[in-house]
């Protein structure tokens, strides 16, 4: 009887235990699906989250590229401003080098010149001087102040510049030039040729004849320059006609003809 209840113990415990085993074998059937779907899941979830950093990516890329392009076009842009820049700069350099070859031949064009008239200022002068001696009073009054600016032969240094040696030549030249298109009046005081100191009106026709006379008509001369000085001759049988010639131009008599004496060297 012990016998027959140890075997059916036995029996028992391998039932219990084929049980067990099955059961086991039957949990972890169940168990591997489960485990391979959450590993599916987490791995469509990896998949999904890298498609969707991709997709990101591929949009931050392609917002990237605009950036970068329009950075590129706006960069080109300045590029080529900067090269019609440097174009412009390189004809305007041309331009300056031309100018700068043709300014420096005027340059020398106007030292050339610029020797000539100095060597011609000097001569000019000695001639304007020399015709000043010989021209009337009035006349060499008027351009006086001009002509003590001409530099005199024993200076040696010469402040006066060139430009302003031929300004007064040119005024002196002015001046003789109007005097000479005109008839002037003036009052001095002549010798009259007996002794006697008077004060008379003169007539210039230009600068190549004078008359003079005194306010009575009584006393008259001629005067004309000569090879260095202006030089009278009293002349006082023509007093009263310079006299009337006088008074005319004064609008003090009616104009009429009046015969003057005239001497042609």
């Amino acid at each position: 009887m012990a016998r027959i209840r140890n075997k059916k113990s036995w029996h028992t415990m391998m039932g219990v235990v084929v049980t067990t085993v099955l059961f086991s074998q039957s949990v972890l059937a169940q168990q591997a699906p489960e485990q391979e779907v959450e590993n599916t899941r987490a791995l469509l979830g990896k998949w999904v989250e890298t498609r969707r950093l991709i997709s990101q990516e591929k949009q931050d890329w392609a917002l990237g590229q605009e950036v970068l392009r329009d950075r590129i076009e706006l960069i080109q842009q300045e590029i080529d401003s900067f090269n019609e820049r440097i174009d412009t700069a390189k004809k305007s350099l041309s331009a300056l080098d031309a100018k700068k070859t043709e300014m420096a031949g005027e340059l020398k064009d106007l030292e050339e010149s610029s020797n000539v008239l100095a060597h011609s200022i000097e001569p000019l002068e000695h001639r304007v001087s020399a015709l000043l001696s010989r021209v009337p009073a009035p006349l060499l009054e008027r351009v006086e102040p001009l002509r003590r600016r001409f530099p005199q032969p024993q200076d040696k240094d010469i402040k006066t510049s060139l430009s302003e040696r031929f300004q007064n030549v040119i005024g002196v030249l002015n001046a003789a030039n109007k005097f000479n298109s005109e008839i002037n009046v003036a009052s001095e005081v002549r010798d009259l040729g007996n002794g006697q100191i008077a004060e008379v009106t003169s007539l210039y026709i230009g600068i190549a004849q004078g008359y003079y006379a005194n306010s009575s008509g009584t006393a008259g001369g001629v005067g004309s320059p000569s090879m260095d000085k202006w030089v009278w001759h009293p002349q006082n049988s023509a007093a009263s006609k310079i006299s009337k010639a006088i008074k005319i131009l004064n609008n003090e008599e009616v104009a009429g003809y009046v015969l003057l004496p005239l001497e042609i060297k």
